[in-house]
């Protein structure tokens, strides 16, 4: 898992919602326990910065890092993909946001972003230039970042025979590669005593959160009723939260001893 997976998880754990900033030595404390180097931590934060996920602060002689605007964002998306959506699309009504565009061969890496920006929305490509996701979705702002307003079309609609939903899911996403995330999730964490070598439970909850975010962002939420009754989504979700409440009280009182806060304006 890399270094910013895992620094999201953190934020989104301790710093989101609570307008502070960290100190950097507390962060590169907390990753050691992970594993991860003061370098590697070093180099994720500048480069973080940059990207304007993180904001400096200095107070005396120390360094720390809060939240931007576009952090904040990216954080409470995932605290509602995990805490809310969750991964069992059970309350789907029928309808699909269909997302169609052409763009010239010159224009390769933008096209090669909007699919990215795409796949990562829930959308799966039905035929060339034809990419659906179920449910309603709101894509303007991914079209805004790219620019890309004039060239792409959306919609929303039903499928009408011979079209089955059925199909649709078996032609434009791979199904078993999503199942198979799943059950690597499952192999990793439903065990008696998962991630045994960590060397607390602040370390253990961290790599659960982000692995289990990575699985959940990869996964374009099907209907659950075009879905195997076995999904295995159904179980990895329950192993999830039984660990993240078996972790919680001792993560967080390890973080309250470790961290030096500031407080900040809200982001």
């Amino acid at each position: 898992m890399r270094p910013q997976s895992l620094l999201l998880s953190f934020l989104g754990l301790y710093v989101l919602g609570r307008d502070i900033a960290v100190y950097s030595g507390s962060v590169i404390e907390v990753f050691a326990r992970l594993g991860v180097s003061e370098e590697a931590v070093r180099s994720t934060l500048t480069r973080m910065v940059k990207r304007d996920l993180l904001a400096r602060h200095r107070h005396k002689r120390r360094t720390y890092f809060g939240l931007t605007a576009r952090s904040t964002a990216v954080l409470e998306d995932g605290s509602r993909r995990i805490w809310e959506t969750g991964a069992v699309n059970r309350d789907w009504d029928g309808t699909w946001t269909l997302v169609g565009f052409s763009l010239p061969a010159s224009e390769r890496s933008l096209r090669h972003d909007l699919r990215s920006q795409l796949t990562w929305a829930g959308f799966g490509p039905l035929q060339s230039g034809l990419w659906v996701a179920a449910g309603t979705k709101d894509v303007v702002a991914m079209l805004e970042d790219l620019g890309l307003d004039d060239e792409v079309t959306v919609l929303q609609a039903r499928a009408l025979k011979p079209t089955e939903s059925a199909d649709i899911v078996r032609k434009a996403f791979d199904t078993a590669q999503i199942a198979e995330r799943y059950r690597a999730f499952l192999d990793r964490w439903d065990r008696p005593d998962p991630l045994s070598d960590a060397v607390d439970d602040l370390a253990r909850q961290l790599f659960l959160f982000g692995d289990w975010l990575q699985v959940l962002r990869r996964d374009p939420l099907l209907p659950a009723e075009h879905l195997p009754p076995d999904w295995p989504a159904i179980r990895a979700e329950t192993v999830f939260r039984h660990l993240a409440s078996r972790y919680g009280p001792t993560a967080g009182g390890i973080a309250a001893a470790v961290l030096d806060t500031l407080p900040v304006r809200p982001a």
